[in-house]
């Protein structure tokens, strides 16, 4: 008895034991899968276990069949992009219910093999920039099981109600149904580092959604997740601590209620979606105006997105969601500048999954990827005969992909070492703005101030004609990124801008000298390759840095 009591419990420990390894080996490869770290309120998307920085481009929405993607990839070349972005559309997956074909999918992971790149892909589901053109043809003709929003006269609207329990039901189904195919091919590859569910959510010209379905859940407590990350704004007064949407909220509740509702909807998609295969997941939003001053909604922008000011909303909704991130098309550079300060939170990553192709937002690659960003997308970025002007650049040739491809080319060594340096909170970035005035920013105990429209020896006092400028800069090109490596030591990397170091901090009111300023690029191992030290006329009138990006290591002191 007790020898078949002995080999009993050898058999059961030898069970727990191998149960204990499958438990460990299926932790390991979930630690492998993409996946996004935090510290000290800073973020890094770490890919195949190292840190890595995403030099994005966006191909336009309809370049997302098999037959199109020559186009794409020959753009994505010419940009020197290391990720693409490219939807994934609901009807092209299931155009007859219950029918899955994800051979556009198959083909399109293995095509950014072959061509050593990495996939976001975009989930274009229930909507589309708040419109449900990519649902398939069963959903758009049936408002019956598929109901849509209506405004406060009770008029059926053009947006897909976020309360249809069939719509998020169908909609959660073809999202599984992709996710597990996505494991099934890709999980060993880890080609696709990222996905996008919906895209740019909300609604246009109604605030929220006015059915008696959505009129009954607004009369209801606001839930207490909600309540503890969304105060009522300051010029709310009398809000109450708890209540309905009204109460708590007052002027603002249409607005909060209904990014609650689509939140809530994509949260629930997500999470079905991650329980089969768990990528990082982030949603996009159009955004508002982020210089005025935020007010209730007034038909100013599409209601129910993650706007900035309702990201603590969509964390609430939707824990699933890693990032809400800003779409970038203003041209503006303070309402960039905006944008990027009020999406850069301790709880919510930096990344700009759009921004417009035209040129003079090529600088502001220098700014967003200074700041720390884990990734940048302008969109519109393949050789399709379409062209997004106005609201980006007006060719759909190499001379829209060049002023891009050029600064990635500089950042591709680096992709690794920055996104290390940016964890660290090594980095910083200036772009310039529309006003073209100097910036100075703090890099320890160093300053630096950034001028522009510089010929490269010399000031502007030199001129015979002061209004006598290099050429090429009519419009605001340049822009810098710092990753301050040593106590004295800087990679900086820029283009079209004087930069001049100062002393500060520690070294304040001591003359400051460029003690080496080598110029050069990383190579595939992260070790540094000089080309040139500049000396003589390059440091004289302080480091002038010429169109073609250009990288450099400066070591600094004071005497």
């Amino acid at each position: 008895m007790k020898k078949t009591s002995s080999r009993l419990f050898a058999a059961l420990c030898m069970l727990a034991l191998c149960s204990a390894q499958v438990v460990a080996s299926a932790a390991a490869a979930d630690a492998s899968l993409p996946h996004l770290v935090r510290k000290d309120g800073r973020h890094a998307l770490m890919v195949d276990g190292k840190p890595f920085t995403m030099l994005g481009v966006q191909a336009h929405n309809s370049s997302n069949y098999p037959g199109a993607l020559a186009k794409v990839w020959a753009a994505v070349k010419d940009a020197h992009a290391n990720t693409l972005e490219i939807p994934v559309a609901w009807e092209q997956v299931e155009p007859v219910e219950g029918k899955f074909d994800f051979s556009y999918v198959d083909t399109l992971v293995a095509q950014a093999r072959q061509n050593n790149v990495r996939l976001v892909l975009l989930w274009f589901g229930t909507w589309k920039n708040t419109r449900p053109q990519y649902t398939p043809a069963w959903v758009k003709t049936d408002n019956q099981r598929f109901p849509r929003m209506h405004d406060k006269n009770g008029k059926v609207t053009y947006c897909l109600s976020p309360h249809g329990e069939e719509t998020l039901k169908a909609d959660t189904k073809a999202f599984v149904a992709f996710m597990g195919h996505l494991k099934k091919i890709d999980e060993a590859h880890r080609t696709v580092i990222l996905v996008q569910v919906q895209n740019e959510v909300g609604t246009f010209n109604n605030a929220r959604d006015y059915s008696p379905k959505a009129e009954a859940a607004f009369r209801q407590p606001v839930p207490q997740a909600v309540l503890a990350k969304k105060k009522a704004p300051p010029s709310v007064e009398g809000g109450a601590a708890s209540g309905t949407w009204s109460e708590v909220y007052g002027p603002y509740a249409d607005e909060y209620f209904l990014a609650y509702s689509m939140a809530s909807y994509i949260g629930k998609v997500a999470k079905a979606g991650r329980a089969v295969y768990n990528l990082p997941m982030f949603v996009n939003a159009a955004v508002r105006d982020a210089v005025e001053p935020a007010a209730p909604w007034k038909n100013n922008f599409n209601a129910g997105g993650p706007t900035y000011d309702v990201v603590d909303i969509y964390q609430a909704a939707a824990p699933d969601i890693d990032i809400s991130a800003p779409d970038l098309y203003g041209k503006e550079s303070d309402q960039v500048t905006g944008n990027l300060t009020k999406y850069q939170r301790p709880d919510n990553a930096l990344f700009v999954p759009e921004m417009a192709n035209a040129p003079y937002f090529a600088r502001y690659i220098y700014q967003i990827l200074g700041r720390g960003a884990i990734g940048v997308a302008p969109f519109g970025v393949d050789y399709a005969d379409y062209t997004n002007y106005p609201l980006g650049g007006k060719t759909n040739d190499k001379s829209m992909a060049e002023p891009f491809g050029k600064i990635y080319a500089a950042f591709r060594p680096m992709e690794r070492l920055w996104a290390k340096w940016s964890l660290e909170g090594r980095t910083s970035g200036i772009a310039e703005s529309d006003e073209r005035t100097p910036q100075t920013i703090a890099l320890g105990n160093w300053n630096v101030t950034a001028s522009f429209r510089e010929w490269q020896m010399g000031s502007r006092a030199y001129s015979a004609n002061k209004q006598d400028f290099p050429p090429n800069t009519e419009f605001p090109t340049g822009g810098a990124a710092f990753a301050h490596i040593g106590e004295n030591e800087f990679i900086v990397i820029g283009q079209q801008i004087r930069l001049k170091f100062g002393s500060a901090g520690a070294n304040a009111g001591k003359p400051a000298m460029y003690l080496r300023v080598e110029e050069g690029q990383f190579d595939a191992s992260g070790k540094w390759v000089m080309e040139r030290n500049w000396n003589g006329d390059q440091v004289d009138s302080d480091l002038n840095l010429p169109a073609r990006p250009t990288v450099l290591r400066i070591s600094m002191g004071s005497y």
